[in-house]
């Protein structure tokens, strides 16, 4: 094994250079301010003081820079698993208490294992079977959670601990008479400052702006009102060790929530480091990606720090300011710890409302309008995996929402590979050439042979997919009396062995009617597995050419010559 595939590091240390060192400074200081105020924000998501968002700022970025493969993806908390860990938690323990902290730390760790072992196992490549419409469809129905559960701060509204979504919204709506105009002024202040800041100046840490002026204005409100409570003041160190709980009882009760976490995270950051490294020219390693990810939250577990995954903004961000390699991220984290000393004192001034309006507006940057259309305008399957993990996200458990997109997403794409395109083919004798080539008679009426179909299977032939190839064999045989069947194999990646099994009967019971089943032009790797599986030795070796013209010469002199005579097709050169 080499070194660079434990430390991969090592690799992109040596790209390194003074200019690059200056860009990633640059990168990490805009990555630092922009964090500041979403780290803040995501905590409260998750039910956890505002501190332990940027711990895990500070610490899951460094792990992940130095363990995964991206040179743009900058990990840390998220609002998606901010929501999920808040949901899962949040049933055994009070959103806050010492107990959440530690049960938020014992998940954290237990995702990390999650992810790590399936890096380790080489398991990357599950993430290209599961759409990204899920996450896309999750977040829409986070984004409104997150929403719901911040009317309460910005309107003053009293809303029952635990309440569903739409029994929420029932209280809002029966204590709409009672809105408290302070707090009400004070987030619509933070959020159109903050827009207005984005507009204005798009690279300005806008969210910041927003938390200033909510900030400014409840010290003059203060003075007519002592309904404005503060989020208070985050203490000014370091991330403090910490450690999850290990007994027994704790990691079953949370293994299921945290096997969630794990693949909403790696869904997160393969699919945000995939979308950046289509801009950088990069190359993706999803498994050194999943071992990147693991170990981030398997270290910030012992920090102080809960789960997190990959930042689609601060991704995004870090690119268009010019990062060169992973160490922009590691700035980052090391800005981040610099500023929290200096200013942690000055949260205390933030008023809670404020902090509910910048969260409506992380919110609201969730919803991906654009892809929601174009996913609802042009796939069907597509729309149905939005709009279940939509619905589910809001109506039912997340982790099952999370469960039942991926499961949607697999069991449509198997749905897709069972039943491949299977057309027929047959020689264009009006070409205008000496040789004479295939043809799809779907896309050009031309004769067929009446003794010989020539079909071509376009995917692999597995246990899924061989009923629908089987059928259509059958069709060959009992509607259209042909019992010679030559398939062009070119398109087939590869034939497991319930394919072997059922392909060696269907030659057998063509065999009884005088036909067979032959191939032509497959793969190498393909009939290495045919000859291993003895599948070649079973329906015949002299079923198998590595040509077209050996395959119609050997399969033409066992055709009925007497229906031949009276053939007007005549599509093959042995014909004449």
């Amino acid at each position: 094994m080499k070194l660079h595939t434990i430390f991969p590091f090592l690799a992109w240390f040596k790209l390194i250079t003074k200019e690059s060192m200056k860009a990633d400074l640059i990168a990490g200081l805009t990555g630092a301010v922009i964090v500041l105020p979403q780290g803040v924000a995501f905590a409260t998501i998750a039910g956890l003081p505002p501190e332990y968002g940027l711990y895990t700022a500070m610490v899951t970025p460094i792990v992940a820079a130095l363990f995964g493969s991206s040179f743009h993806l900058v990990s840390g908390p998220t609002t998606a698993i901010s929501i999920v860990v808040f949901s899962s938690i949040s049933h055994h323990a009070e959103p806050g208490s010492p107990e959440f902290i530690s049960l938020a730390l014992t998940l954290t760790f237990l995702a990390g294992i999650y992810q790590l072992s399936f890096g380790l196992a080489r398991l990357g490549s599950l993430v290209n079977f599961v759409s990204h419409t899920v996450v896309i469809g999750f977040t829409a129905g986070a984004a409104l959670l997150i929403a719901t559960s911040q009317i309460k701060h910005i309107t003053g509204i009293f809303v029952p601990k635990g309440e569903s979504f739409l029994h929420t919204w029932v209280d809002i709506a029966a204590g709409f008479g009672e809105i408290n105009i302070y707090l009400f002024i004070i987030a619509l202040a933070t959020l159109f400052s903050a827009l207005l800041a984005k507009r204005l100046m798009p690279k300005a840490p806008y969210l910041l702006i927003g938390m200033v002026v909510g900030s400014v204005l409840a010290i003059f409100l203060q003075q007519h009102t002592d309904s404005i409570k503060l989020v208070g003041e985050i203490p000014a160190h370091l991330p403090p060790l910490s450690s999850p709980v290990f007994s027994f009882e704790t990691i079953k009760m949370l293994a299921p929530e945290a096997f969630a976490v794990a693949l909403l995270g790696l869904i997160e950051a393969v699919s945000i480091s995939r979308a950046v490294a289509t801009k950088s020219s990069q190359r993706i390693h999803a498994s050194q990606e999943f071992i990147g990810q693991g170990m981030s939250n398997i270290f910030g577990s012992f920090f102080s720090s809960y789960a997190g995954s990959g930042s689609f903004t601060r991704s995004g961000i870090n690119y268009e300011a010019g990062a060169k390699t992973p160490l922009s991220a590691i700035f980052a984290a090391l800005f981040l710890m610099l500023i929290v000393l200096l200013i942690a004192p000055l949260t205390a001034y933030l008023p809670i409302a404020a902090m509910g309006g910048v969260i409506l507006l992380v919110a609201y940057n969730l919803i991906d309008i654009h892809h929601i259309k174009d996913v609802l305008r042009f796939s069907k399957s597509e729309s149905s995996i939005l709009l279940t993990t939509f619905f589910a996200t809001l109506f039912l458990e997340l982790e099952f929402a999370i469960y039942l997109g991926v499961l949607l997403s697999l069991v449509l794409f198997l749905a897709k590979t069972s039943t491949p395109q299977i057309p027929t083919l047959s020689f264009d004798v009006d070409a205008g050439d000496n040789k004479r080539k295939l043809a799809n008679i779907d896309k050009k009426p031309i004769k067929q042979c009446p003794q010989l179909k020539i079909i071509r299977i376009d995917m692999s032939i597995y246990f899924g997919s061989i009923n629908y190839i089987q059928n259509r064999i059958a069709k060959i045989a009992d509607s259209e009396r042909i019992y010679h069947i030559l398939v062009v194999a070119s398109g087939i990646n590869f034939i497991d062995l319930a394919g072997a099994e059922a392909l060696v009967a269907e030659n057998t019971r063509l065999k009884k009617s005088g036909g067979g089943l032959y191939f032509v032009g497959m793969k190498s790797s393909v009939y290495e597995f045919a000859a291993k599986s003895c599948f070649i030795k079973k329906i015949g070796n002299d079923n198998f050419f590595d040509s077209k013209t050996d395959a119609i010469r050997s399969i033409y002199k066992r055709l009925d010559k007497n229906i031949c005579a009276d053939c007007n097709a005549r599509i093959f050169s042995e014909c004449d």
